[in-house]
């Protein structure tokens, strides 16, 4: 729990802006309610009383790490299913500066998730997302609450001309017409 809140707070110190990408944190570097889900939820790792049984320490965190990653599931399905597009991302990997560049140039803000910010929770969003989609690697885009793959993916759909229709549904971008 310490370490949790010693990652929470060196989040709260840092300050996160980019002008090329939609707003994810606030000025103080905590990611938004309002934009961005709180992946930061833990479980106490105090011992739990189940029908009149207190169960040890281990048994607790192992139940705990169980839900915590139905939770973080939940959570990336609700993200995904609410904003029109997602890219899960790492600020330093070359593949999702060109995904979000990507989408800057045709015009379109998607809500991007640093998991390289996030602290001891990135990896483990990063496993959430890889037993939902097959997928280890990063960026991780979402459109239309759909997963579209990676840099690779994206790229590709861009040059069939098919890139922009999904965007068109998703209503992250006004159709050209």
């Amino acid at each position: 729990m310490m370490a949790l809140m010693a990652g929470t707070s060196s989040l709260l110190n840092r300050g996160f802006e980019s002008p090329s990408i939609s707003p994810v944190f606030l000025r103080t570097g905590f990611p938004s309610v309002s934009r961005f889900p709180n992946y930061a939820s833990t479980c106490n790792s105090t011992s739990i009383s189940l029908s009149g049984r207190t169960t040890s320490r281990n048994a607790g965190r192992a139940m705990c790490s169980a839900s915590f990653g139905s939770r973080l599931e939940e959570t990336v399905k609700k993200t995904v299913g609410e904003n029109p597009v997602v890219v899960y991302s790492k600020t330093w990997c070359s593949y999702s500066s060109e995904v979000k560049s990507l989408f800057k140039r045709l015009g379109v803000e998607p809500l991007v998730i640093e998991l390289d910010q996030l602290g001891p929770q990135g990896p483990q969003l990063q496993k959430t997302l890889e037993r939902l989609t097959g997928q280890h690697t990063v960026p991780n885009v979402f459109i239309g609450g759909k997963h579209i793959g990676g840099c690779t993916d994206t790229v590709k759909l861009h040059r069939k001309g098919e890139l922009g229709p999904l965007l068109s549904e998703s209503g992250a971008k006004k159709s050209e017409s």
